[in-house]
């Protein structure tokens, strides 16, 4: 008879170690950064526009007093457009969007609607405008109203067009080359800017204004305002001055219309700077001097011709 030995069963395995504790968290990523604010935002940011016709033209005169000539009569005509601060190069977009709201040409187009359209047509890729005939087109499309190019210069009669075309209370968009003070300048288009303008300040020969439809400003009693568009634009002009808004300031400016018409002449190039960074830009077939220079557009109201 043989015993077989029976061994005793293995110990069973230890139980797994306790997991790990998870690591203390960390402090939380810092939030992306907003992207770095331009001078004339941060400016634009702390204040707000001045609405009304005259309100701002009348500050600007009183500032500026005796830079006008006291032997000419000098009457005013302005009609209030809002101010909007550009995001980017899109000054054109800017000035298009502000002169929609003069006169309510359409007075619900939001600048998104500017923006998409204008890349839709492939008029711009960073919102840059460097084309007045496209500009144009692109006015009539988002605003229908009629866009009339200007060329030839802004001096003889295409200046007596502006001036007729501001008096009826209508816009102008205006290329130009901006100074640091965002009046114009004469860079060769190293600095090319739009604005919108949209009134007059005239200075002409004594006994040229009729006063049936003006009255007289309070403040400053050499000064007419103009409280009647039917009325034919004055003769006799002497001097001539636009009111205009950009897209780097919520505030009107007073140019003389000759400086702008100098400054729009003799934009040829593109900054070098900007035309070698590698940006994809649309500039038409003979590049800023063909696309700018000497030229503008009017908007006219479909019932205006």
């Amino acid at each position: 008879m043989s015993m077989e030995c029976s061994l005793p069963p293995p110990p069973p395995p230890p139980p797994p170690p306790p997991p790990a504790p998870a690591p203390a968290p960390g402090p939380p990523p810092p939030p992306a950064s907003a992207p770095k604010k331009k001078l004339y935002q941060t400016i634009a940011s702390s204040r707000n526009p001045v609405e009304g016709d005259h309100t701002e033209a009348l500050t600007l005169l009183s500032q500026r007093e005796s830079s006008f000539r006291k032997d000419l009569q000098w009457i005013l005509m302005n009609t209030y457009v809002p101010s909007l601060i550009q995001d980017g190069p899109q000054c054109g977009l800017v000035a298009l969007w502000m002169a929609a709201h003069l006169r309510q040409l359409q007075p619900s187009i939001d600048m998104d609607t500017v923006v998409q359209t204008a890349l839709s047509r492939r008029y711009t890729v960073q919102g840059e405008m460097f084309s007045a005939n496209n500009m144009a087109l692109l006015a009539e499309e988002v605003c229908g109203c009629k866009g009339e190019l200007l060329s030839g210069g802004l001096t003889g009669k295409n200046a007596e067009t502006i001036i007729t075309h501001l008096w009826g209370r209508q816009p102008v968009l205006i290329p130009y080359d901006e100074d640091y003070n965002h009046e114009p300048c004469q860079r060769s288009g190293h600095r090319a800017h739009w604005a919108v303008a949209s009134g007059v300040l005239l200075g002409l020969d004594q006994g040229s204004l009729s006063t049936e439809h003006t009255e007289a400003d309070p403040t400053l009693p050499w000064l007419h305002l103009a409280s009647n568009t039917s009325s034919p634009c004055p003769a006799g002009l002497r001097e001539v001055y636009i009111l205009a808004k950009q897209g780097k300031s919520l505030r009107y400016q007073l140019w003389s219309l000759d400086s702008v018409a100098q400054s729009n002449e003799q934009l040829r190039t593109m900054d070098p700077q900007r035309a070698s960074d590698g940006t994809q830009y649309v500039v038409p077939q003979g590049g800023v001097e063909a696309g700018l220079a000497g030229q503008a557009v009017l908007l006219h109201t479909r019932t205006q011709q």
